[in-house]
């Protein structure tokens, strides 16, 4: 195990991070831009050789920082939101504002470090490709909310309007999704794992990419760990004699919509991920219950699949060293 004399709780903003380093009082404020990442490694510089840092996901913001954390070699630690809120609330502190939760990250990483995983980017691409895939779902999300006010009754000058944006708005998104497609042909780890993805039913072109972007620790975590980032664990509902359907926790933003939309398309397809939704349907599982577990059969597949082929690849590359 890896010996860290120092852990670092970073919460992160739009425009600033708060940083608190575990035992001392004090709490440091930066901006987030390179310029405040720069003072950030000037003021612990002494520290970062055995530190271990301890980051919330945060729609993006916090991607910046990550990366220029781990080009300098500093071992980062993606922390799941939710098991951080508990984590504070199991202290009784219902307290929240940027200096605490940068201090209960510190705590956070300095009890739990030895079960966190660290952060590993699939890509140097990673960052590029986030921010680009992030432009396309916002800009997804006003193309559907303008396709569905066209459908009201307007008047022509509105009509007009409206179909002129949805125009601009849908050649934006293939540019976009061009140039994503262009970043990953470009990257041969990206681009096999790609492909790989691509032959499991239910994911196709755009999909796949979603997943490798969204879900870089795929192929690295195992099932459980993967499902918990997925938000496709599936999570207890009993209370004394009743027993109801277990339902899906919250997991990393964007993934479980993608992962939806894959299982639809595996339930039609002419595959055996449609003969296993057919049989939960026949035992009396309801749609959405069967769907569900037919989002985790694919995601585990998918990791399985990654997981087997970075393995495999690995053990390509250690027999040509030995050559």
């Amino acid at each position: 195990m890896t010996l860290y004399h120092n852990f670092i709780g970073i919460d992160i903003g739009k425009f600033e991070f708060v940083s608190h380093v575990f035992g001392r009082k004090e709490t440091q404020t930066y901006a987030n831009n390179p310029e405040g990442f720069s003072l950030f490694l000037e003021a612990h510089a002494d520290l970062m050789q055995t530190a271990f840092c301890v980051l919330e996901t945060t729609g993006g913001y916090e991607l910046d920082l990550w990366y220029t954390l781990i080009d300098r070699k500093i071992v980062i630690h993606r922390a799941d939101t939710r098991k951080v809120k508990n984590f504070i609330r199991s202290y009784g502190n219902a307290a929240k504002t940027d200096r605490l939760d940068a201090q209960a990250l510190a705590k956070y990483g300095r009890e739990r470090f030895s079960e966190l995983e660290p952060f590993k980017p699939q890509s140097q691409h990673a960052i590029q490709l986030f921010k680009i895939l992030q432009r396309r779902i916002d800009l997804k999300k006003i193309l559907v909310a303008e396709k569905n006010r066209n459908q009201q009754d307007s008047i022509p000058l509105i009509e007009k309007g409206r179909e002129k944006l949805i125009t601009v708005l849908t050649e934006e998104l293939e540019t976009l999704n061009a140039e994503i497609l262009k970043v990953i042909q470009g990257d041969p780890l990206l681009k096999a794992k790609h492909q790989i993805l691509q032959k499991i039913p239910g994911i196709g072109e755009k999909i796949g990419y979603e997943l490798l972007i969204l879900l870089p620790e795929l192929g690295t975590l195992n099932r459980r760990q993967i499902a918990s980032l997925a938000g496709l664990a599936p999570l207890s509902n009993e209370s004394g004699k009743f027993k109801g359907y277990r339902r899906m926790g919250h997991g990393r933003q964007g993934i479980k919509s993608t992962m939806f939309l894959a299982a639809m398309a595996a339930r039609n397809s002419k595959t055996h991920l449609k003969e296993f939704y057919e049989k939960l349907i026949t035992k009396g599982k309801a749609k959405l219950v069967a769907l569900a577990a037919l989002m985790r059969k694919i995601r585990v597949i998918a990791n399985a699949k990654i997981r087997d082929f970075m393995l495999d690849s690995s053990s390509k590359q250690k027999l040509q060293d030995a050559i």
